[in-house]
C-alpha cells in the first residue's frame, strides 16, 4: 500500500500519529512524506521511520508553484500541492499507485480491506464520499463543500488516472482557494467532474473508511476492543478495534480510518473536538486515543526538538476569516461532551 502526505512543522504532531497508527495495523505500507518546511523535513529524517519516505518540498516546486506560494495562504498551497505530490511519487518513484491521505488521518484497523475493494472493482481512480446526511443542513454543506472530500484518494498508472490526475492538477493551479463557488472549494469540489468526465472513477463503498465530524452522528457504537486498561478506570483503555453502525438501517462495519478534521485547541490542554455528535459512547470509543497520542508526541517533540504548536488554526488567505478561525471559532461549543481536557 503506497501512501502519500504532506505537512509542515505546524502538522508534524498530526503527521507522526498518522505514520504511527498505520505502523500499529499494518507492515504493509510505504508513507511518502512531503515536508513544507526544513524543520519538519530534519526531524523526521532523524526518526528513521522504517516505512517513510522524506521528500522535502523544494524537490518538486518549480517556478510556477513557486509564483502560486506567493499568492495563496499556506493552507490553500497545501491543497493546490496534492495533486503534484501524487504525481511526483508516480512519475519519480514509479510506484504502481499512490492514494493521497491527509495527515490528520488515524487508522483503526488495517486499510487492506479498503484496497481489496479497489481491486475488486478493478478502479484506476478512487474517491470517497464525505456521506453527509440527508438532512436540509447537511445538503447545503454538501452543496458548498462537495460530495467528496479529499482524504483518501486513489490512482494508478493507467490511462484513465493520468487523464484525472492531470485535469486535478491544472484546475487546482487556476484556483485553489479557502473560498465557496458553485463548483469551486480548495481543492476539493473538483472531484464531483470526476465521475462524468473520467473513466475507471470508484466511489468508495465501505463506511469504515471515512468516518468524520461531519457524518459520526448518523452511527452508533457497537463495540471497541481495547488494551491497558487499568482496573476502575476504564479512561484509561485504548480503543484498538471499533465496531460502529448506521443508526437508520443497523448495518455494521469496522472504523478503518478517522479523520480528525476541525479539533480546535482552546488552551494546551484543553481541546474542543467538534464531533458533530452528542453521543458520548462514539465519541469515548474514538477521540481520547488519538488525543492521548498526540499530546505524548508533542511531548517528545518539545522535550527533544523544542518545537511548541499554537493553538490557533486558521487556514483562509482572507484576513477576516482567518482571524475568526484563529480566534472565535475554537470556542464554538455544541456539545459539553466534546471538550477533553489532556
Amino acid at each position: 500500500m503506497i501512501f502519500a502526505t504532506l505537512f509542515d512543522s505546524y502538522y508534524l504532531d498530526k503527521g507522526i500519529v498518522l505514520y504511527n497508527s498505520l505502523e500499529a495495523v499494518t507492515k504493509d505500507f510505504k508513507l511518502y512524506i512531503f515536508c513544507f518546511d526544513d524543520r519538519s523535513k530534519q526531524i523526521l529524517e532523524d526518526m528513521k521511520l522504517e516505512h517513510a519516505v522524506i521528500v522535502h518540498h523544494s524537490e518538486f516546486e518549480d517556478e510556477a508553484l513557486l509564483k502560486l506560494k506567493a499568492e495563496r495562504s499556506k493552507a490553500e498551497y497545501c491543497w493546490t500541492c496534492t495533486p503534484v505530490i501524487v504525481d511526483y511519487v508516480l512519475k519519480q518513484y514509479k510506484e504502481e499507485n499512490c492514494t493521497y491521505i491527509d495527515s490528520d488521518l488515524y487508522f483503526f484497523k488495517d486499510p487492506q480491506c479498503l484496497f481489496d475493494e479497489i481491486e475488486e472493482a478493478k478502479a484506476d481512480v478512487v474517491i470517497t464520499p464525505h456521506r453527509f446526511s440527508d438532512t436540509g443542513k447537511d445538503q447545503k454543506t454538501q452543496k458548498r463543500s462537495g460530495k467528496y472530500c479529499v482524504e483518501f484518494n486513489y490512482f494508478n498508472q493507467t490511462d484513465n488516472a493520468w487523464e484525472a490526475l492531470n485535469w486535478w492538477r491544472e484546475r487546482c493551479a487556476e484556483w485553489c482557494f479557502h473560498l465557496y463557488e458553485p463548483e469551486r472549494m480548495g481543492d476539493q469540489k473538483y472531484l464531483e467532474k470526476f465521475p462524468v468526465l473520467f473513466k475507471g472513477v470508484h466511489e468508495l463503498q465501505h463506511l469504515g473508511g471515512g468516518v468524520a465530524p461531519w457524518n459520526l452522528k448518523q452511527y452508533k457504537l457497537v463495540s471497541r476492543v481495547t488494551e491497558n486498561a487499568d482496573a476502575g478506570n476504564e479512561s484509561d483503555s485504548v480503543s484498538k478495534a471499533v465496531r460502529l453502525a448506521k443508526k437508520d438501517t443497523n448495518e455494521e462495519f469496522d472504523l478503518v480510518f478517522y479523520h480528525f478534521q476541525n479539533l480546535r485547541y482552546i488552551s494546551e490542554h484543553v481541546i474542543n473536538i467538534s464531533s458533530g455528535s452528542h453521543d458520548k459512547k462514539i465519541k469515548k470509543a474514538i477521540y481520547p486515543v488519538y488525543l492521548n497520542q498526540i499530546y505524548e508526541v508533542r511531548k517528545m517533540l518539545s522535550d527533544k526538538y523544542d518545537v511548541s504548536f499554537d493553538v490557533k488554526k486558521k487556514y483562509s488567505s482572507n484576513k477576516l476569516i482567518a482571524w475568526l478561525q484563529g480566534g472565535l471559532l475554537r470556542f464554538k461549543i455544541k456539545s459539553l461532551s466534546d471538550i477533553y481536557r489532556i
